[in-house]
């Protein structure tokens, strides 16, 4: 029973009326003002996670996480203030949502669900011991549960109809980021792409449309490959 139930999870394949349904419901939460307020804090997990993970992969010395209630985050490494290993790390935030979304889109074409669900949970373990405030613990710790919950509990088609709305809210929700931040440069000049003009030389309005038509193309491109 225990090696038909393992064998029916691996084969099991959506149909094409759960990825669009998935996908309808992955983008409001992605327009509803109201939804957004909540759903956002996914997608500040896995900006902090870019910044991080890049950092790491850099050589810098990551000393740290921070996520905030109004779904603002800030990671903290030390090393070179210039070179390409800063310029990577500060370009990585926006770019993460849809570079984990095309990594959840592949894991999907290979029917990998139960690897994508415990690689969330990998991810989100590493940011534990590095979060450095109360807030950033319980949110890692609900996230982190919920995920487990899911990978346990849950039949097969929950669990592929859960991956798939992930997977297109990361598509759908890297591109709102982008937007906030070209109105919230208005405000202060604090942003990663002001950062990144500093270190580059390059307009920071420059790396705001970079990072639109980079997610915008993700988002294209991972819609096509889950529709078809």
């Amino acid at each position: 029973m225990v090696a038909a139930d393992i064998e029916w999870i691996r084969t099991y394949e959506p149909g094409s009326w759960l990825v669009l349904a998935t996908g309808v419901v992955a983008l409001l939460g992605v327009l509803v003002d109201g939804v957004w307020r909540w759903s956002r804090h996914l997608v500040t997990i896995v900006h902090e996670a870019g910044h991080a993970g890049v950092a790491v992969l850099t050589g810098r010395r990551l000393r740290g996480i921070r996520l905030h209630s109004d779904t603002s985050g800030l990671t903290l490494s030390t090393g070179r203030p210039t070179g390409p290993g800063m310029v990577l790390t500060a370009a990585s935030g926006y770019l993460a949502p849809s570079a984990v979304g095309l990594v959840g889109v592949v894991l999907l074409a290979y029917d990998q669900v139960t690897v994508m669900l415990w690689a969330a949970v990998a991810l989100l373990l590493a940011m534990l011991v590095m979060v450095r405030n109360a807030y950033g613990v319980l949110s890692l710790l609900v996230t982190g549960a919920a995920v487990v919950g899911l990978s346990l509990a849950a039949p097969a088609d929950v669990q592929a109809a859960v991956a798939h709305a992930a997977t297109w809210f990361l598509l759908l929700a890297a591109v709102r980021p982008v937007w906030e931040l070209r109105r919230e440069r208005r405000r202060t000049r604090q942003t990663d792409a002001d950062a990144l003009a500093r270190l580059t030389r390059l307009p920071g309005g420059l790396w705001v449309a970079f990072f639109g038509l980079v997610t915008l193309a993700a988002l294209a491109l991972g819609g096509w490959l889950l529709l078809t």
